[in-house]
């Protein structure tokens, strides 16, 4: 039996990057040798167990053979004859198929059968074998690497594998919960927009996310929008959330703001009356066929529907304030509001030339929201119930109460 670390630990490691948890292959051990030494089996479809002590993942040596379409088609084989090269053959990415001994130090002493240390050095993200083309998966992973290693290029002949994969029909075939996993993923990491280019340069992404590929050619009327092309500022508007260290839920409101702009009537373009609705309509869409979370959902809708009124909130009195925090559901829910105004935030800097300007508007709807947050609702009710009143009638009060408390805010706020 011998153990091997592998992936993204070694990948880390080299790169000098933080290394949060460890893979590791054994190599001519059976699942009985596993099991009688502690190890616990938790992997369904091939051998995989948890170590007694640190409870990381230890997988057998393995290889692969394809059965059918997706990322479930294989047939595995695990058995104590499979090579620690034949196991990395499997692997996606060079980079990822290197291994080291189990007691490495980070210095010497690899098994690099596949020159990933070569790429690493020279920033290149480039495919194993031709098995890659078994797994779509890894159209998603190669791109979620791109956002994240933000100097790395995709070597020419992994794209144009990956283009063929598109084009024979694989992405067809990816189940929605590998595609929200991979997507979330890449929302989070450095750059963003890189994995949307990479899913555009191989054609993945009018296949998963057609609303979204839509958007590039599309012009927007460059007085707003100096980029003009609404694909371009849709990523710019991803990567400021990433530099604003935007949470998933804003990143996907970012991803899903502007959906509608791709629908547009041509005969009214650049201008795109009434995008907001529509957006709303597609980001559900989106979120069905991907199964994606409610907190995310619910934030794109309301920074779809609502983002364009909040960027023309700064001339609204207190009336008009109120209405915006209802329509928003921010009395209710003020955290999912505070993510509304980040999105809304880095959808208004993420243009040329607006990069490092202030966003006022996310600070006065947010001491806006506090001044209605100030009444307390129970004491209105008991008092309204005095006067006789009940029902609808109470909850105007409370209503009127909030907008006299913002009314108050905004005489004592002239700056604002």
């Amino acid at each position: 039996m011998q153990i091997y670390m592998v992936g993204g630990a070694v990948r880390d490691r080299l790169l000098g990057r933080p290394v949060n948890d460890h893979d590791w292959v054994v190599v001519g051990a059976t699942p009985e040798q596993m099991l009688a030494q502690g190890y616990l089996p938790v992997g369904r479809d091939f051998p995989v167990f948890l170590h007694p002590d640190t409870r990381e993942e230890y997988a057998l040596a393995r290889t692969e053979r394809k059965s059918g379409r997706g990322y479930r088609g294989f047939v595995v084989q695990s058995s104590p004859d499979v090579t620690l090269e034949e196991d990395l053959s499997r692997r996606d990415l060079t980079i990822n198929a290197i291994a080291a001994s189990a007691d490495w130090t980070g210095a010497g002493g690899l098994f690099d059968p596949y020159s990933g240390v070569q790429d690493l050095q020279a920033r290149v993200l480039r495919h194993v074998t031709d098995s890659f083309r078994e797994d779509p998966v890894r159209i998603l992973r190669v791109a979620r690497f791109a956002a994240r290693f933000t100097d790395f290029s995709v070597a020419p002949e992994t794209l144009q594998l990956m283009r063929e994969m598109v084009a024979h029909g694989e992405a067809d075939h990816l189940v929605a919960e590998r595609v929200w996993q991979e997507l979330a993923r890449g929302l989070t990491e450095a750059k963003p927009s890189r994995m949307f280019e990479v899913l555009r340069a191989c054609g993945a992404l009018a296949v998963l996310l057609p609303e979204v590929d839509r958007l590039w050619g599309v012009p927007q009327r460059a007085e707003y929008h100096p980029e003009v092309d609404t694909g371009v500022h849709l990523m710019m508007v991803l990567d400021m959330a990433a530099r604003l260290n935007a949470p998933l839920t804003v990143r996907f409101a970012c991803l899903t703001h502007d959906l509608g702009k791709g629908t547009t009537p041509t005969d009214v373009l650049p201008r795109h009356i009434g995008h907001e609705a529509r957006s709303a309509d597609l980001l559900q869409d989106v979120a069905e066929r991907l199964r994606v979370p409610v907190d995310c959902r619910e934030t794109a809708d309301v920074v779809a529907r609502e983002h364009g009124n909040i960027h023309r909130s700064g001339d609204l009195g207190a009336d008009a304030l109120l209405r915006l925090l209802e329509r928003c559901d921010a009395i209710r829910k003020p955290a999912r509001f505070a993510d509304v105004l980040l999105a809304c935030e880095c959808d208004a800097r993420g243009r040329l030339g607006f990069e490092e300007q202030p966003y006022p508007q996310r600070e006065r709807l947010a001491q806006a929201l506090q001044a209605a947050q100030s009444v307390v609702s129970a004491e209105v009710s008991a008092e309204a119930a005095a006067r006789g009143l009940r029902g609808p009638q109470v909850g105007e009060r409370i209503r009127l109460a909030r907008r006299d408390a913002i009314a108050a805010w905004l005489r004592q706020s002239p700056a604002q």
